[in-house]
């Protein structure tokens, strides 16, 4: 059924792919990156171009990258208005650029800007939205595009489509997709646009300030590193963390926790991975005292290769790893720190 509130709309006078491409003091977000790879699959699946789409007050400097990374082209507007980031003025320029172009899809990736911008162009298109998926696919006969994501807790997967309405439009959760080799011989076409009108700006900008958290690990953030070391809350405290965290730093990697850890103050909060914190794809996670609830897998499940160790042999981590070890993680842990410390100093 159609909504009798909202004219129809002919589906065929919509065709591209387009990704919002978030930025930040003069840098890319990662999951902006990510989703132009995602976008030039399923771009060749319906035969259509990639479009990033980059709206600021001084962006020169950063509207080729989209197009380094697989964009086919990049329509950007520069406007001292959008100097500072407000979200019904930056939805109001993607929104009088998706009503000239018609394109099919325009995805973002589910930062703080991205779930809080979707919604916003998506209210005023018109259109249907799918927040926080976790995989995408498109149909080469209908042209939907297939929107994943978790539902009921994360216990099952929904498919969700808009069959009926263009353009589709979906955020999805940075680290889900691989970011793209990039390729400064790439060529493509970049395209200024002027905005006809903005609204008038709801409030003024007064300054900011970075939320700094207490970490005192000193290793990368967790979507950052290659090897991942996870405490779950069988780990009993903060002198548990302590112990995994001297592990996560012999093995050149970092330290995360579980919600239950982040919860309880042994790690601060951008270490928390599962479906409410990061998404992770490291080449290998470690799981120590890690019981394996379903939002918790759900930040995991990218990883090339899962280890996991609890005392419980019926534990439900153990349904996803590679490797498990039933045993007490302190007495792996110390182990495998003697181990590599003698490895450490044999290298000396």
């Amino acid at each position: 059924m159609v909504c009798p509130e909202w004219n129809p709309v002919n589906k065929d006078e919509y065709r591209g792919i387009w990704v919002y491409v978030e930025h930040i003091n003069g840098k890319i977000s990662e999951g902006s990156l990510q989703l132009i790879g995602k976008a030039r699959e399923l771009a060749t699946k319906i035969g259509v171009d990639v479009t990033g789409i980059v709206v600021g007050g001084d962006v020169k400097k950063i509207i080729n990258e989209p197009i380094y990374y697989g964009a086919d082209r990049v329509i950007y507007v520069e406007d001292d208005r959008l100097a500072t980031y407000m979200p019904h003025l930056y939805a109001a320029s993607v929104v009088e650029l998706a009503n000239k172009y018609k394109p099919e899809i325009i995805l973002f990736a589910a930062t703080k800007r991205g779930r809080e911008l979707a919604p916003y162009v998506a209210n005023t298109l018109r259109s249907g939205i799918t927040a926080d998926c976790t995989a995408l696919d498109v149909d080469p006969k209908t042209r939907d595009l297939d929107q994943v994501r978790p539902t009921y807790g994360g216990s099952i997967l929904a498919h969700i489509r808009t069959p009926s309405r263009r353009p589709q439009l979906a955020s999805v959760r940075p680290n889900v997709f691989p970011t793209p080799p990039r390729d400064e011989s790439r060529k493509g076409e970049v395209i200024q646009e002027k905005l006809s009108k903005l609204p008038e700006p709801r409030g003024r900008f007064l300054g900011s300030k970075p939320i700094a958290e207490e970490d005192e690990s000193g290793l990368p953030p967790v979507e950052k590193s290659d090897i991942v070391v996870v405490a779950g809350k069988g780990v009993n405290g903060v002198e548990g963390v302590k112990l995994l965290t001297e592990l996560a730093r012999l093995l050149g990697g970092t330290i995360g926790g579980t919600k239950k850890v982040t919860d309880a103050g042994w790690l601060p909060t951008s270490r928390q991975i599962g479906q409410t914190g990061r998404t992770v794809r490291p080449g290998l996670y470690i799981g120590m005292g890690v019981s394996g609830a379903i939002q918790h897998v759900f930040g995991i499940n990218e990883s090339k290769i899962i280890v996991a160790v609890n005392s419980d042999p019926n534990a439900p981590i153990f349904n996803y790893v590679d490797y498990g070890v039933v045993g007490d993680y302190k007495q792996v842990t110390e182990a495998l720190l003697e181990l590599l410390r003698e490895r450490r100093k044999a290298q000396q």
